[in-house]
């Protein structure tokens, strides 16, 4: 899961894309990298770590241009490291960059194809690359000196159909503009806003909503399944549907967890789907145990808050912050490698023992991926003098691999796979387990877009959107981005760079 973005203007773009990337830095802290066109010539800067790290001022003053892409990465197809921070870049045909949300599932074949037929070479393992050279490939077919939005809208056809999986993307050609495009499922987010001052326009499209309100860009919407976006040199947009059958599947993991909750997402409220998921998960409580002896729930900071919130005042019972969040902790749900996290985790949370002493405490969370960090949790709080510990999931057991871009690679790692509830609350070591029924998220999504087409609900109920997901894939996937693979590619990095 990474965050894209791309702005055309009459001004230098750089300082913007920056400000954006830090509204996105929550969609991945692996690595950052900018990249603008000044006079056909591409300046880029790109490195490990978090977005302000990665670029000083001397920096920023040196990528001059008006037009310009951005990325945070969150590592899963390939490896961890400055050699995969994006934007990518190819020279021929024209020059090209583009910054790349998501995951293409046919990666291998077509990495084979780009060799054998279209006579391209690929310098890494990431898929990012490949859909790179894809569309320059489909670009270079439609022999142009200079192309135009219907050979843009051209190439990207053909993308699509050689491309499988799940994909946003952003790129853009030296002294012709930008193009953005998204999977024919719409399964990872993609908006476009504008902002008007006199007779300019300039135009943002990026990963989520939050990156266009920090910088006064009125939000146009989202980009279609399927649909590409081109804005030419001179500012122009274009828009066209280029897949052949598009429907609108998007990722509910976004609503669940990724996404900012101030986002819109296929105009749907990511706010308000939390509060629906908490309703919800209360309507379930109340079910299961109509005379529960719940004193309060404490939310995981940060994600499962409003749910929270929305599940205590529909139970009528207090919601309290029991855990202090330290904010100079990354995520721990998306850091590189196991042993990290389970570190991560106590580092990052301290809790106020005063709201749990003597107390019977519901802790609330959007999600169980792998277990190891509710299960730190659930001891914190007995350690700090709670009487009972019962736990609640936002979401359903996650019970397998997703392939489009979230780094969930083997069944093996996820905690409710092959178990029950109740061998589930066992391991994490919780007092009552109760976890949010699939058609009940659904709900809380589909209430905020009726014109939804369905949800890519693979990691729940093993169904994916796309074609070619078999046990062959997903155990090639597995020993490429397991936690043992994530472990030896960091420890090989720490040998070749001598780093702590």
């Amino acid at each position: 899961m990474c965050g894209v973005v791309g702005i055309s203007s009459n001004d230098s773009v750089a300082a913007d894309i920056y400000d954006a990337l830090t509204m996105l830095q929550h969609r991945g802290q692996d690595a950052a990298g900018i990249m603008t066109c000044h006079k056909g010539q591409f300046l880029q800067r790109k490195g490990e770590g978090l977005v302000r790290d990665v670029f000083q001022a001397e920096h920023m003053a040196s990528l001059s241009g008006n037009f310009g892409l951005g990325h945070t990465r969150y590592p899963t197809q390939g490896s961890s490291g400055t050699a995969l921070a994006q934007p990518f870049y190819v020279n021929s045909p024209y020059g090209i960059a583009l910054a790349h949300n998501g995951n293409l599932t046919n990666s291998s074949a077509l990495s084979e194809e780009l060799y054998q037929t279209d006579l391209r070479h690929l310098n890494t393992d990431s898929d990012s690359e490949v859909l790179l050279n894809v569309l320059a490939h489909e670009l270079q077919r439609q022999g142009k000196l200079k192309p135009e939005a219907g050979d843009v809208f051209a190439a990207v056809t053909n993308l699509h159909r050689r491309c499988e999986g799940g994909y946003a993307a952003i790129a853009m050609i030296a002294n012709v503009g930008i193009v953005a495009f998204r999977d024919p499922n719409g399964i990872r987010p993609l908006v476009v806003g504008v902002k008007i001052q006199g007779e300019h326009r300039s135009y943002m499209v990026a990963s989520e909503s939050v990156a266009l309100d920090v910088l006064g860009f009125r939000l146009i919407g989202d980009v279609d399944p399927g649909e590409a976006l081109f804005i030419n040199a001179d500012g122009e947009l274009e828009r066209k549907q280029c897949a052949d059958n598009p429907r609108l599947r998007p990722c509910i993991f976004e609503h669940v967890y990724f996404a900012r909750p101030d986002s819109l997402m296929d105009g749907i409220s990511i706010y308000k789907t939390r509060m629906r998921q908490g309703e919800r998960l209360a309507e379930k409580v109340l079910r299961e145990r109509p005379e529960h002896d719940i004193d309060v729930v404490i939310p995981i900071p940060d994600t499962s808050r409003v749910a929270g919130q929305s599940l205590a005042h529909e139970l009528g019972v207090k919601f309290r912050e029991g855990f202090m969040k330290n904010r100079y902790i990354g995520r721990t749900f998306i850091m590189p490698g196991q042993g990290q996290r389970r570190k991560s985790v106590r580092q990052k949370l301290n809790p106020v023992p005063l709201e749990f002493e003597g107390k019977t405490v519901l802790l609330v969370d959007d999600s169980i991926v792998r277990g190891t960090t509710c299960q730190q949790i659930i001891q914190m709080a007995r350690d700090s003098g709670a009487k009972q510990v019962y736990f609640a999931s936002a979401a359903p057991p996650i019970r397998y691999p997703n392939v489009y871009g979230i780094d969930m690679p083997s069944a093996k790692e996820l905690v409710a796979h092959d178990r029950s509830v109740l061998e589930i609350q066992e391991h994490i070591g919780a007092d009552w387990l109760i976890y949010q029924d699939i058609d009940d998220l659904i709900e809380s999504s589909r209430e905020g877009n009726s014109l939804v087409d369905g949800f890519e609900l693979s990691v729940f109920d093993g169904n994916y959107q796309t074609g070619h997901i078999d046990e062959s894939y997903l155990s090639h996937l597995r020993d490429a981005r397991g936690d043992t693979a994530v472990d030896r590619a960091e420890g090989a990095l720490v040998g070749l760079h001598n780093r702590a």
